[in-house]
Parts: C-alpha cells; sequence; structure tokens
C-alpha cells in the first residue's frame, strides 16, 4: 500500500468517524431529549433523575450498534468498500508459492484431541489443495493439564501425521508449565521460534479455515508492510443443539454486515478477537508484552482478555490493524448451550473488566480506548438494565401508592393536573425496539441484493428465521442480563474465575444444572412479576417481555440445549446458514478426518497407557519438551512416586502426581519396567532406586 493510498485512508476514516460521531450523538440527543419529556411531564423526582440518567448511558450503548448496522448496510448496497484492505490484493496464479513460511499456531487447553486435530487435518488438505501446504507449519501448542487428555492428545498428534501428506509440517509443543495460560503459551512460541517466521495464524481449538483464505492473509501482510494484525470474522458452524444453531444463524444473517459496518469507520484501528488472525510476529513481540496489573485477582494479576489489549498496544507502536470483513472461509464453533456460553461469557466478562484498569493507559489512540470500552460496557449494560428496571419498578410502585399530587404548595399555589405519559412513553419503547430489529430486517435485503437468500432456505425461511431467532433474544436478553450481573457482582466482590476448558461437544442440559443455574432468575420473575401485578397492574404489563424470559428461563435453557431440537428445527428450514446448503470443502472433509482420527474407546488412557503399550510410550517420549535439571530432592519425590504407585497402584497418584511422573523421562521408563513386564530393560539413570523398587516385585 502506497504512503498517497495510506493518506486518503487516513483523511476518509477521519471523515468517516466524524459522520458516524454526529449521528450516534444526535440519536442519543433525540433518545434523552424524549425520555426527558416523558419523565418531567409531572415533575422529576430523585428516582425518575436516576432513571433519566442509566437511559442515558444504555442509550448511548445502542445507538453506535445501530449506525454500524446502517453503515454496514449501505457498503454491502454499493459493492463494497473501495479502502478495505482486501481491496489492495492483486491476481493471483493457481499454484505459485507464497514468498515467505507462515506459523499456524494452535493453543489446546484440555480440548478434545480428536476435534482439535481433525480442524488441523482439514485445513493442511485445503492448503494443499492450493498447493501451498510447504508453505505453513502447524503447531500445536498444549497447555493440557489433564494427564488423561494429554496422552489422547499425543496418540492424536501421532494419528494425524499418518494422515498428513506432509507431516513434516506438523509440530507438537507441550508446556511444563501453564504459565499465563493461552498469553503465555503464545509468547513462549515467540520467544523459542519465532524467528524463523515472518507472520503467525492463530487459531483457536476449534478453528477451521480454507487454503484460499490462509493465503489471502498472507498476501495481505506482504503487500501492506505497515500493517500488523488482520483480523479475519470467524463464522460459527457445525452445531446441532437449538441453541447452537440459533447462534450460528444470528453470526450468519447479521455478523457480516455489522463486521462491514465496523471496518468502515474503524478503517486500519481495529481490534483483535483472540484467534482467526494473522499477525507479524516481529512488532508483536517488541510491543505487545501485556503488563502484569497490580493486585490480586479479579480485578489484578494477568489480563484475561488479552487480544484487545495487544491491537491497542499494536497500534500505539504505529501499526495499523485491520478487519477483513470481505474475506470469508473462516470458521470456529459456539458453545452448544445457554449453560456453556454463560461459562465462556464468566472468564469474558473477567477480563473485559479488567480494561476498567488500562483504559487511560499512555499513548493508545482515541479508537483503542472506544475498543476497550465497549468491551467493558458490553458487560456492564446488563446490571444497569436490571437496575433501571428496578428503578422504574419503585417509581411505579411510589406512583401507585401514593397516587396522583394536585395540590403541591412548594411548586404552585393552584392545582396541578396529572399530564399522562404513556404515548411518549410507548413511542420511545418501540424508537428503541425499531433500533434493535432495524438491523435485522436490513440484513435481509442486504442478502436478497447480492442473491444470498438461497443459502438461508430462502426469502420465506430467512425471514421466519429472523422472526423466531428475534422472539428466541428477546426472552434470552432478561436470562444473560441476570447472569452477566451475577458475573459482574461475584467480580466485584473478589471471587476470580477457575479457567477450564470449553465445553464444544453437543451436551443436553439437565434439569438438575438448569435448575442450579436459573433458579434464581426463575424466582425473581415470579416474585418480580406477582409484586408488579397486585399493585401495579398497568407496570406489569410493561414488564412482561422481561419477566417471561426470567420465569422461562429453565425450560428455555433446557429445550434449546436439545441436538434434536435443533435438528427438527433444520428439517423444517428454519435457522439455516449458507454452509449448511452448500458446504465449503474445508467444512465438508471435518467429519471424515475426525471419524479416521477417533481412537479405540475400550483401550486404557493417560498413565496407564504409556506403562501398558510401548507404541504409546515411545510416542510420548518423542513428543516431551526438553529435560531439564532436577534437583536431588525432586528426584526423591519422583521416587516415592514410584513407589506410591507400585504399592497402591496407579490410580492411587493424584492427576497433578501423573503429570510430573509423564513430565520425567526416566520416572516414566523406570515406572513401565518396574510394572509394565519383565521384558523391559531397565532404564539407565538411578539404577539404585529401580533396584529398590525392583525388589518389591514378589511382595506386591
Amino acid at each position: 500500500m502506497s504512503r498517497q493510498t495510506i493518506d486518503r485512508i487516513r483523511r476518509h476514516a477521519f471523515l468517516r468517524r466524524l459522520i458516524f460521531a454526529l449521528l450516534a450523538i444526535a440519536t442519543i440527543a433525540i433518545g434523552a431529549a424524549a425520555m426527558a419529556s416523558a419523565l418531567a411531564a409531572n415533575g422529576f423526582s430523585a428516582l425518575e433523575w436516576i432513571q433519566f440518567g442509566l437511559f442515558l448511558v444504555l442509550f448511548a450503548w445502542i445507538a453506535p450498534s445501530f449506525w454500524t448496522s446502517l453503515f454496514g448496510f449501505a457498503v454491502i448496497l454499493r459493492g463494497g468498500d473501495p479502502f478495505a484492505i482486501t481491496r489492495t490484493l492483486e491476481p493471483w496464479e493457481a499454484g505459485r508459492r507464497l514468498p515467505v513460511r507462515t506459523a499456524i499456531v494452535v493453543p489446546v487447553y484440555n480440548e478434545d484431541p480428536e476435534r482439535v486435530m481433525a480442524g488441523v487435518a482439514s485445513t493442511m488438505s485445503s492448503l494443499d489443495d492450493r498447493g501451498v501446504l510447504a508453505d505453513f507449519d502447524i503447531d500445536i501448542l498444549s497447555d493440557t493439564d489433564d494427564p488423561e487428555l494429554w496422552v489422547e492428545e499425543e496418540l492424536a498428534f501421532a494419528r494425524l501425521r499418518d494422515l498428513a501428506r506432509d507431516p513434516d509440517r506438523l509440530f507438537y509443543r507441550k508446556r511444563r508449565e501453564n504459565v499465563d495460560r493461552k498469553v503465555g503459551n503464545i509468547a513462549d512460541f515467540c520467544a523459542r521460534w519465532g524467528d524463523r517466521y515472518r507472520y503467525m495464524i492463530v487459531f483457536d481449538a476449534d478453528t477451521v479455515m480454507s487454503g484460499g483464505t490462509l493465503v489471502h492473509m498472507v498476501r495481505l501482510m506482504e503487500r501492506n508492510p505497515g500493517v500488523g494484525l488482520i483480523q479475519v470474522p470467524p463464522m460459527p458452524v457445525s452445531r446441532e443443539t437449538l441453541f447452537g444453531r440459533i447462534q450460528q444463524f444470528a453470526a450468519g444473517a447479521y455478523g457480516g454486515m455489522f463486521a462491514t459496518g465496523l471496518n468502515w469507520w474503524q478503517a486500519g484501528e481495529g481490534n483483535y478477537w483472540g484467534h482467526n488472525a494473522i499477525i507479524r510476529i516481529r512488532p508483536f513481540v517488541d510491543h505487545c508484552r501485556l503488563p502484569v496489573l497490580s493486585g490480586r485477582e479479579p480485578l489484578g494479576g494477568a489480563i484475561l482478555s488479552h487480544d484487545f489489549v495487544e491491537a491497542a498496544l499494536m497500534r500505539r507502536a504505529g501499526w495499523t490493524v485491520w478487519l477483513a470483513s470481505e474475506l470469508d472461509g473462516s470458521y470456529e464453533e459456539t458453545p452448544p448451550t445457554l449453560i456453556d456460553h454463560a461459562a465462556r461469557d464468566r472468564r469474558w466478562c473477567q477480563g473485559n473488566l479488567q480494561h476498567v484498569r488500562l483504559i487511560g493507559t499512555r499513548g493508545l489512540n482515541l479508537i483503542s480506548r472506544l475498543h476497550l470500552l465497549m468491551g467493558i460496557m458490553s458487560y456492564l449494560a446488563s446490571p444497569l438494565w436490571m437496575l433501571l428496571l428496578l428503578v422504574a419498578t419503585i417509581e411505579a410502585a411510589r406512583a401507585a401508592m401514593l397516587g396522583p399530587v394536585y395540590f403541591d404548595p412548594e411548586r404552585s399555589l393552584f392545582p396541578v393536573w396529572q399530564v399522562s405519559t404513556t404515548t411518549r412513553t410507548l413511542i420511545l419503547y418501540l424508537v428503541t425496539l425499531g433500533m434493535l430489529l432495524a438491523p435485522k430486517l436490513l440484513a435481509i435485503l442486504a442478502h436478497a441484493a447480492r442473491g444470498k437468500l438461497r443459502g438461508f432456505g430462502g426469502a420465506a425461511r430467512l425471514t421466519m428465521s429472523v422472526l423466531l431467532e428475534s422472539l428466541f433474544s428477546m426472552l434470552l436478553a432478561p436470562v444473560m442480563a441476570a447472569l452477566q450481573t451475577r458475573f459482574v457482582l461475584s467480580i466485584l466482590a473478589g471471587r476470580k474465575v477457575t479457567w477450564a476448558g470449553q465445553q464444544r461437544q453437543e451436551a443436553t442440559t439437565t434439569l438438575s444444572d438448569a435448575v442450579r443455574r436459573h433458579g434464581g432468575s426463575t424466582a425473581l420473575g415470579f416474585v418480580w412479576g406477582i409484586t408488579a401485578y397486585r399493585f401495579m397492574p398497568d407496570f406489569f404489563w410493561w414488564l412482561t417481555p422481561v419477566l417471561a424470559g426470567l420465569v422461562l428461563s429453565i425450560p428455555l435453557s433446557m429445550l434449546s440445549s436439545r441436538p434434536d431440537m435443533g435438528r427438527a428445527a433444520r428439517a423444517l428450514g428454519m435457522f439455516l446458514i449458507p454452509e449448511e446448503i452448500e458446504p465449503p470443502q474445508v467444512l465438508a472433509r471435518l467429519p471424515r478426518f475426525r471419524a479416521q482420527l477417533r481412537a479405540v474407546a475400550s483401550l486404557p488412557t493417560g498413565l496407564s497407557r504409556l506403562i501398558s503399550d510401548p507404541e504409546a510410550r515411545r510416542i510420548h517420549l518423542g513428543l516431551l519438551p526438553e529435560p531439564v535439571d532436577i534437583d536431588p530432592l525432586q528426584r526423591h519425590h519422583l521416587t516415592g512416586l514410584r513407589l506410591k504407585a507400585r504399592l497402591r497402584g496407579l490410580e492411587a497418584l493424584k492427576p497433578q502426581e501423573r503429570m510430573e511422573v509423564m513430565l520425567d523421562r526416566f520416572t516414566l521408563e523406570a515406572l513401565a519396567h518396574e510394572m509394565g513386564g519383565a521384558d523391559l530393560p531397565p532404564p539407565e539413570e538411578d539404577g539404585q532406586a529401580v533396584a529398590m523398587l525392583t525388589s518389591l516385585r514378589p511382595s506386591l
């Protein structure tokens, strides 16, 4: 990209942001004036002032999203954005090799090994189709601390190498210690092997990307040397549960238009979503090292939501960050159930609230601070919304109990007649609802304009799916607001999140789980509704959309978690996405690779497998991280673990103890010699300890 082009983009970006800001501010001002008019008709009370302030904050949260979607719609109608970074691509000859080798890094932590390796296999196959497999290295970066999953992971990787046409492009790296989670894992990769590559493409454990998209990403970076990071929007796919299908439909139907709008006003000051992105390694290493926040978790310590911060630091160093909204071929999988979605949301909530302490960081530009603020507000909006409803309820109760006040000596010597505000309130409510629904209706028109209705089952099915998804979202909104309010309050109370592997397989929510997670919301809905109906019947009807979601949260969570409900919706043509109508090859191959990588369920796993299976042990020893010097006390401890395993069995070892044994080559080989058969030669090191344990064999 030439300097002249960069200057033009900057000028246009400034004008675009100015227009965007003026429209958003004008919308907020009109909404605020309408709300003030409705509340002030009979005089502002203290509670109404609070109500007005909360409404102003929340309406200011809605307005930018509304205009982002509208600008996205306008860009789609005009055939795309002339200043999108994808417009810098030049024609490319089929089979042409790339000028650089790029690393694809796949950080994993207690994930389903078959799914991870199947995604890698499908991506590699797509690269092979393009004739560029030799230009990419794929690195599985494991932080798995479950000993059973660790062995399955290694064996699945070995099967993947057997399937791969070019297994030398595959690498497996296991860290000894899970320091700083994913951030530390990628930092460790960059420190050890980053100098071998100019770029790295970050995958999530469930990412699948087409070879064409990966080639475009590398070419865009080569074409634009001032770009530090390019984010490609991931499309959710492959879900069977009703919840998962609705989520992926919403992303497919509305996400592209919203991403286009984001790119329209962000330009080269975009954001990073943590995966499905290409990063220039050298500036990432030099400038994107995350600070450790003072104090303890949850608001101190390591930053959980690292991606927004890394993008901000990249921009502070002068590198541009782009959202390649026009690129497709990038896929992921959403959580299958509402409860799984909430569990992931809890981690994101803590990470985003940590950004409160970073938003004032010196040197960040305005757009980067705005991104951080948007991340914070995505979780603060829920408790603010619940608080607004609570204040409105209290004010309605006060008005109902006191009745109209016609004579107020402090205001006037004459009667003060009460003015009905029902019409004004209704208009404001409908306008707000319209701002939420209009982007969905515009998305239908955008797909029609591009001739993509068939991918969603046709115009009628798409329209019906949008209406049903809107109804589901309306019921889901108060449930998620209640959950996120609980998350925020628990974080402010000092409760940190437990980092666990994400649930990616289909799993139906049981009644006990639903009651445990949503029982409080259900009780709140009943108490709130009964109280409102008893004392404020007029106000009750305004609350019914909120109350319905809370009261129905348990059956909503259970029914939406069922795969048979999702399959029934698909059979009716509801919530279809283009990737289901005409699956791209990279997704169509995924089930076949997963079947080929599937392990035999009856075989032992974990440490037992390593002891009893010489081939599994050979694979494990070949993939172990570099050996480290072990002091005599640690060696004595490991010898004690061997004795414990001999005397009490492998099941007597705790998971952490099994990990210690499996991480030390000599200890594992010695234990295999002692428990795996007399024909196995003893290891050469620590012969005295081996002899001591071997002498116990007759007594066991």
